[in-house]
């Protein structure tokens, strides 16, 4: 866990709104936090704290409006879950807002101490019974993004008309002139993946209009082999940067580029939140509610149609056929529309 005690207490000449947010995973969730947490900032001029996980503590650093970071010991809970309780008790918060809705996000919202404790208007594990209150009624046909706003709507603040997502990555030193294009081909889910062979087909038939274009395959190490067959089939063409970077690299890799072309992944809403265009693949899972957030980005989304009979996610989250039905003719079209 991280704390700067320099920054806790209050401002000179008065006492200082602090906010304790719960948001402990998954990548794309954190981003999608960023516009509520923001609204909340500005909205009550508040100092804004936040519990994540170990893996996203290097992330949540980067985020311009979160001033200190606790970490949940989720891997850990036999020997850290005391002390992490004891060190997040020594603060006082005038909110403690949930953002998660999780079983572990509610009781670590209720051992906090904070004037005011507010659940989520979604939540599941039992979460609700920790909480006498509500950002909202449940409602999950809507951005995922546009949900966490609820908070923001309960405690009437204004909300923007245009989320902002204030996150900082370190600079990339880049990668010189030309047009450069990212391709994520993989995530964490086999039925979301685009077959290989077709990222680098959509790679060969930009390269016949645009001949200047560099192709940058990420990813994380389990990544680097299918990342290193697309990058082989293309050619000389293409760097394969899977398994290379670290999460923080990565977004500054990605800040460079002209346009990502992206399965369902984490590094979809990280270069959707810092303004990269990006052209996102949805086979079995649904954009409506975390698609790539932003008017300057697309989506391409399957077009199979299983019938009347219901399929259960986990089944989907295998089943090729959704992702399959997505053409290199389809992609090739909308890539070079937003180059």
């Amino acid at each position: 866990m991280v704390l700067d005690a320099q920054s806790l207490g209050t401002e000179e000449g008065g006492v200082v709104t602090r906010i304790l947010i719960v948001k402990m995973s998954s990548m794309g969730d954190q981003f999608h936090a960023l516009p509520t947490v923001r609204a909340l900032k500005k909205g009550l001029d508040a100092r804004i704290d936040w519990v994540t996980q170990p893996e996203y503590e290097g992330l949540v650093r980067c985020f311009d409006d979160v001033e200190n970071i606790f970490t949940f010991p989720r891997r850990n809970l036999r020997t850290q879950l005391v002390p992490f309780f004891h060190e997040l008790r020594k603060q006082q918060y005038d909110y403690v807002i949930d953002l998660q809705g999780l079983m572990k996000s509610a009781i670590v919202a209720a051992v906090a101490k904070g004037k005011r404790k507010i659940g989520p208007s979604a939540t599941r594990e039992g979460a609700q019974l920790f909480y006498k209150e509500h950002a909202g009624k449940k409602n999950k046909e809507r951005h995922a993004a546009d949900e966490l706003l609820d908070v923001v709507h309960h405690l009437g603040l204004p909300v923007p008309e245009e989320p902002v997502f204030p996150v900082t990555f370190p600079e990339h030193p880049g990668f010189g002139p030309g047009m450069h294009i990212a391709i994520c081909p993989c995530s964490r889910a086999k039925g979301k993946d685009w077959p290989a062979e077709r990222f680098a087909e959509t790679a060969k038939n930009l390269l016949a209009q645009h001949p200047d274009a560099m192709f940058h395959l990420v990813g994380s190490p389990a990544d680097h082999e299918t990342c290193d067959r697309i990058a082989t089939a293309i050619g000389p063409a293409a760097q394969n940067h899977a398994g290379q970077t670290s999460l923080l690299e990565l977004g500054g890799l990605l800040k460079q580029m002209g346009l990502l072309i992206t399965v369902d992944s984490g590094p979809m809403h990280m270069a959707a939140a810092i303004g990269t265009p990006t052209l996102a693949l949805f086979g079995p899972t649904s954009p409506l509610r975390t698609g790539p957030y932003g008017k300057q980005h697309r989506v391409i989304e399957s077009s199979f149609n299983p019938g009347k009979k219901k399929i259960s996610k986990k089944t989907r989250q295998t089943d090729m056929r959704y992702i399959e039905a997505i053409s290199v003719e389809e992609v090739a079209t909308q890539a070079r529309a937003m180059l």
